[in-house]
């Protein structure tokens, strides 16, 4: 079926961004890269104990975080492998270790995928949590052959603006301005986005992978207000090749204004290098938007890799290690 956002065989961005020719990638690839720490020192934490009105959120690493609901407990693109490539032996490799264990996770219901890139579209770790857990796996729509083909049991295909229909709490496709691809030859077969997750009283946004765009707007509203938004910040250079497809610091301040959220949380930055910035380029840059725009380090915050916080209604609250 034909969508503003389907053409019949490929899927693409309404606003037009498409991104740079996969044949472009070589040209990029020979920008100088600030090297990055071969290893950064991870203590893991186990997930705190919550209570039965709680909503935790803790961020495990790049886009995964751990979101706990009373008794449901579900992952966001959980990547654990060391590398985010299709092979173990080359690719980008992790330089911090997941903030949380793989063998301390609780019992995990729900896992959403936001699209089927490497660093987000982990099969090994999809594998893994299916022996143990038998979650429900959400993801959008064309997605369903690749993730069934790798022995995923549960899956779910819904399209942006569609809510799923058997998750275990209330979740919701967004639009996000990306591209999908796993090789050179299926480009955009496959949807991309983010989630609304509605934990109880509370409102969460998950954006995925996202160049800055309308999109923004047009989710906060229709599906705001939102207490939290995770928004990417890192892997955004060079501009001329990443524009379309990533934010960079400043323009995920404009996505945090545009959705009106009470709250944002950071994240993809810090533990691949996908791209030429230095590890800490986007914490720098996320600083200096935020003075430049008056938004408060509270309101749009960076935390550690195992650190969580509690989301109050109109509030989050970090809790102790």
């Amino acid at each position: 079926m034909l969508t503003d956002h389907f053409d019949g065989r490929r899927f693409f961005n309404p606003s037009g961004a498409q991104g740079q020719p996969t044949w472009m990638v070589p040209r990029m690839l020979l920008t100088p890269r600030t090297p990055w720490p071969s290893r950064i020192p991870v203590e893991p934490r186990r997930p705190p104990h919550i209570g039965p009105d709680d909503v935790v959120v803790t961020f495990v690493g790049h886009a995964t975080f751990l979101i706990q609901v009373a008794s449901i407990n579900l992952l966001t693109d959980p990547v654990y492998s060391e590398r985010a490539s299709p092979v173990s032996f080359a690719g980008p490799r992790r330089v911090r270790a997941p903030g949380v264990r793989f063998d301390d996770l609780p019992a995990i219901s729900l896992v959403l995928l936001s699209h089927n890139h490497y660093d987000h579209c982990d099969l090994a770790t999809l594998r893994a949590l299916d022996r143990r857990f038998q979650p429900r796996l959400v993801a959008p729509v064309g997605n369903g052959r690749l993730l069934r083909s790798a022995g995923i049991r549960q899956v779910e295909e819904i399209d942006w603006w569609q809510s799923a229909s058997a998750a275990p709490l209330p979740v919701t496709l967004t639009p996000a301005q990306h591209f999908s691809a796993r090789s050179m030859l299926d480009r955009n077969r496959a949807l991309w986005g983010g989630f609304l997750i509605a934990a109880g009283s509370r409102r969460i946004l998950f954006a995925g992978d996202s160049g800055y765009g309308p999109h923004f707007r047009e989710v906060a509203a229709r599906l705001g207000p939102f207490d939290l938004a995770l928004l990417p910040i890192g892997a955004y250079e060079p501009r001329w090749f990443m524009k379309d497809i990533h934010m960079n610091p400043a323009e995920a301040v404009q996505a945090h204004l545009d959705l009106g959220a009470r709250h944002s949380i950071a994240m993809h930055f810090g533990t691949f290098q996908l791209t030429p910035e230095g590890f800490d380029e986007p914490v720098r840059g996320l600083a200096t938007a935020l003075r430049q725009r008056g938004v408060s380090a509270e309101q749009f915050r960076t935390v550690d890799v195992g650190e969580s916080v509690l989301v109050r209604p109109g509030g989050i609250e970090p809790l102790a290690a």
